[in-house]
C-alpha cells in the first residue's frame, strides 16, 4: 500500500480513516446537483474540522474515504446517518491510521459511471457495485484512488472546486431515456394490437 511520507503529511497520533458505502435515494436522485451540493458543503465543513478525503459516485452508489480525528469522523458519521439523500450506509472501515492518503483534498468528487471512466484499473471495478465486493476489493479500490491523488499532486491539481456539471442529471437522463424507449415500444405494440382487433371486428361485420 503506497503512502506519502514527507513534511506535508506528518504522522498524527489521533488520526483515523472512515470508509463507507451507501446507495442514493429518490430524494438524492431527484436533485440534479446533489453531488455538487454535497461537495460544496462538505469542503467547507471538512476544512474547519481538518478532514480530508474523496467521494465517489457511480451506478447509484456512493463510496467515501475520509481521514481526520476520531471525534471529527464520528461527528461526520452521525451527520451521514440522518442524510436522506442516501440509504443503506455500510461502514467498511473506521480505524486508526499513521498518515493521510489525501492530504490536500478537503473532499474531491469523482464520478465512476462506465461511460465516464477511462482509467484501466478503475474499469475493472465497473459497473460500480461496491456492495458486491469482498473484503479485499475495497482496499484495492482505495489504493487506486490514492494513486490518482498522487498523480494529481504531481501535476499541482490540488483541492480543486467540486464538479460543476450534473452527474446525477446525466444518470437520470440515461435511465429516463431507457424507460422512454421501453414505453415507446409498448405504445407501438399496443396500437398495433388495437388496429388488429379493429380490423377483425370490421371484417366480421363486412362478411
Amino acid at each position: 500500500m503506497s503512502k506519502i511520507n514527507d513534511s506535508t503529511n506528518p504522522v498524527t497520533i489521533d488520526l483515523c480513516q472512515l470508509v463507507y458505502i451507501s446507495q442514493i435515494t429518490s430524494t438524492g436522485l431527484s436533485g440534479s446537483s446533489t453531488l455538487n451540493d454535497i461537495s460544496e458543503i462538505s469542503i467547507e465543513q471538512n476544512q474547519a474540522d481538518n478532514v480530508t478525503g474523496i467521494l465517489c459516485y457511480g451506478n447509484g452508489y456512493f463510496l467515501q474515504c475520509v481521514e481526520g480525528s476520531e471525534q471529527a469522523l464520528t461527528n461526520l458519521k452521525n451527520r451521514l446517518l440522518v442524510d436522506d439523500r442516501h440509504k443503506e450506509l455500510k461502514i467498511l472501515d473506521f480505524s486508526q491510521i499513521s498518515q493521510r492518503r489525501f492530504t490536500n483534498w478537503s473532499l474531491r468528487s469523482v464520478t465512476l459511471e462506465r461511460w465516464m471512466t477511462k482509467e484501466p484499473e478503475l474499469k475493472n471495478f465497473m459497473p460500480f457495485k461496491p456492495y458486491d465486493w469482498n473484503s479485499s476489493e475495497w482496499p484495492r479500490f482505495v489504493d487506486i484512488l490514492q494513486g490518482y491523488y498522487e498523480e494529481q499532486a504531481r501535476t499541482g491539481n490540488i483541492d480543486t472546486p467540486p464538479i460543476k456539471y450534473s452527474t446525477l442529471g446525466v444518470t437520470l437522463s440515461k435511465v429516463v431515456g431507457q424507460h422512454q424507449a421501453f414505453f415507446l415500444i409498448q405504445t407501438v405494440l399496443g396500437v398495433m394490437v388495437i388496429m388488429t382487433l379493429s380490423w377483425l371486428m370490421l371484417s366480421d361485420k363486412i362478411w
